[in-house]
């Protein structure tokens, strides 16, 4: 696998780092549901119609979402629902690990004032 490898990690660090903007993840998630139209999104999301589809081209180019025009509107739905899936994934151990803070913090306290008593 050698040179494939270091490729296929080249090729992922670039997608995380580009992924690395929480409007873009709102966004997957969003078209995780259902396909959408720009203003919608924009709308949903409260921001311009023109910052939604700055985020949409940049997503677009790198294969994250696909797009289709139906009138006068372009509608997004995602490419490759895996993709969702990976920042799910992520989502529920960030979600663990703030909970696994928390525990401690909440130790800790409980400690503390066990030992004033």
């Amino acid at each position: 696998m050698g040179d494939y490898s270091k490729e296929l990690y080249e090729m992922h660090a670039g997608f995380c780092k580009f992924m690395g903007n929480a409007k873009r993840i709102e966004i997957l998630f969003m078209l995780g549901e259902e396909e959408h139209c720009v203003e919608n999104m924009a709308h949903k999301m409260g921001v311009s119609i023109p910052n939604v589809s700055q985020h949409l081209a940049i997503m677009r180019d790198k294969g994250v979402v696909e797009s289709r025009r139906a009138g006068t509107k372009v509608y997004y739905r995602l490419a490759n629902p895996k993709t969702l899936q990976a920042c799910i994934l992520m989502r529920e151990a960030m979600i663990e690990r703030m909970e696994a803070c928390a525990t401690k913090v909440t130790r800790r306290i409980t400690n503390e004032s066990s030992s004033r008593s």
